[in-house]
């Protein structure tokens, strides 16, 4: 009888303990502890780069770091939206067991919606607790050293939109070397300086990604984790190079919807892949290139009105695929095979452990303290893995706030739209999805492998397997005591 992929994923962590134990080095632990450069980017949307598919994006930078890697095509983000997203990644806990579910604001307080809405939203929450033990504070535990730049986003505002609050910010969650700098993104615009345009075929110096790459230039006396979060391609989508826009307008088709937009979209892209590619030339040039695990991920999917998610239906803020499944691609020259591809559904709160595991610690002790994720390690050298398991997210707002009377009441494929997002929750297990509404009890539930774009609700016609999947998804919501959007009181 052949083993089940369960029993085979099971046989390899035993092969790879069995290897340790031993003495005999497993190719995915042998040589110095590796550094780790985690790229975090804002909003790009699955099918946004050009190894994904893309038809005219042109991101030669990123593709070469897939083709010198892993690329996955069924990772996701933990949550639709920026801070849930990231607080997840932080952690490796789960959305609803962290209740850090929408984005940070100024101020305490609930939700305020444009429009008649049946439910009360939770508590905004609105900063990542101290009390949570992140990524950097396990990996400084094994002697890395640790480094952020770039977008925090999951404390409060302090003194300007996205400022680190003194309090929250990454120094107070683990990170030796933490620069706060929002580079050349339109948030760092100014009246003096957003007329600047640059000269063709150049694209202009980001202070933010300059820190970043002096940092891994420079001599370390121990191995690190650092941790570059983009602020591309998130709103507002401007760009100073008119060049790279007029090149699109000469290449993107004459009939696409939001043209003006998709061509602004197209520029800001490819800005993101040369930024990308300055990180990978300084790795190249610290002569740490063998040594070094580059993990690249979006935080989320594409924003409607730019961004074509298509296959996928939905975008950024909804769980349709569109909003969840994201690029991720794994380098590590002495571990991963060079254009490797891996199907197995992964998540963002798998970061962590994995990480740790990497560290050379037990991967068993970064799965204590309610830790959701899993460790991926064994991935890297044996992508046909499956993992048994099922994977969540939660939702339990309404989006947009401004405007939600008046969005698209539907959500659809690639229909550049902002679409009214209800309260809802998800789960993936195996090949199906389910997705539960909360202001009306409704689920919808799909076969992934066969509907990737979520166009056949099959919770009529497979009553078993959608009352299973419910089971599951409001037992592990319990488990992990989610807020729930609730009725309002009656007057």
């Amino acid at each position: 009888m052949c083993p089940t992929r369960t029993q085979t994923f099971s046989a390899i962590l035993a092969l790879l303990a069995g290897m340790l134990t031993s003495g005999i080095d497993s190719p995915l632990m042998a040589g110095e502890r590796p550094n780790i450069v985690f790229i975090l980017v804002d909003d790009l949307g699955w099918s946004d780069l050009g190894c994904y598919g893309h038809p005219w994006h042109e991101t030669p930078h990123i593709d070469r770091l897939a083709s010198e890697g892993m690329r996955f095509t069924s990772a996701y983000s933990p949550a639709p939206i920026c801070s849930a997203a990231r607080a997840s990644i932080l952690t490796g806990k789960a959305v609803p067991r962290l209740g850090f579910e929408f984005v940070t604001k100024e101020e305490p307080g609930h939700q305020r919606i444009e429009g008649d809405v049946p439910l009360t939203t939770p508590p905004l929450t609105l900063n990542l607790p101290l009390a949570e033990t992140t990524i950097a504070e396990r990996m400084a535990t094994q002697g890395y050293q640790t480094a952020f730049f770039g977008k925090w986003h999951v404390s409060q505002h302090h003194r300007r939109y996205l400022g680190w609050h003194p309090e929250y910010g990454p120094p107070k969650q683990g990170f030796e070397v933490a620069v706060e700098d929002f580079g050349d993104h339109p948030y760092a615009w100014t009246k003096a300086n957003r007329k600047i345009e640059s000269d063709a075929g150049v694209i202009p110096d980001d202070s933010m990604v300059q820190k970043v790459t002096d940092f891994i230039r420079r001599s370390h006396d121990r191995p690190y984790f650092l941790m570059a979060s983009s602020f591309y391609v998130h709103t507002p989508v401007k760009n100073r190079c008119r060049w790279l826009v007029e090149k699109y307008d000469a290449k993107l088709p004459a009939t696409i919807p939001q043209r003006a937009k998709r061509l602004q979209y197209a520029a800001f892209v490819e800005t993101l892949d040369h930024h990308v590619g300055e990180i990978l030339a300084a790795i190249d040039e610290s002569g740490q290139r063998d040594n070094t695990l580059v993990v690249f991920l979006s935080d989320n999917g594409g924003h409607p009105e730019y961004c074509g998610n298509a296959p996928l239906r939905g975008s950024k803020w909804n769980l349709y695929e569109g909003g969840i499944r994201v690029p991720m691609i794994a380098r590590w020259p002495t571990a991963v095979t060079a254009g490797a591809t891996c199907d197995t559904a992964v998540i963002g709160y798998d970061l962590l452990p994995t990480f740790v595991d990497i560290s050379g610690d037990d991967a068993n002790i970064a799965t204590q303290n309610n830790v959701d994720g899993v460790s991926i390690q064994p991935l890297l050298d044996h992508p046909e893995l499956q993992l048994d398991r099922s994977l969540i997210w939660h939702f339990p707002y309404y989006h947009p706030e401004t405007g939600f009377r008046d969005a698209k009441a539907t959500i659809g494929v690639n229909d550049f739209a902002v679409s009214q997002t209800c309260p809802q929750s998800a789960l993936r297990h195996g090949r199906y999805k389910i997705i539960h509404f909360a202001e009306n009890d409704r689920i919808e539930l799909y076969d992934l492998q066969t509907d990737l774009a979520e166009q056949h609700d099959m919770s009529a016609s497979h009553p078993e397997i959608a009352a299973q999947m419910r089971v599951r998804l409001q037992t592990h919501l319990t488990t992990m005591n989610a807020r729930r959007a609730l009725p309002k009181e009656k007057k």
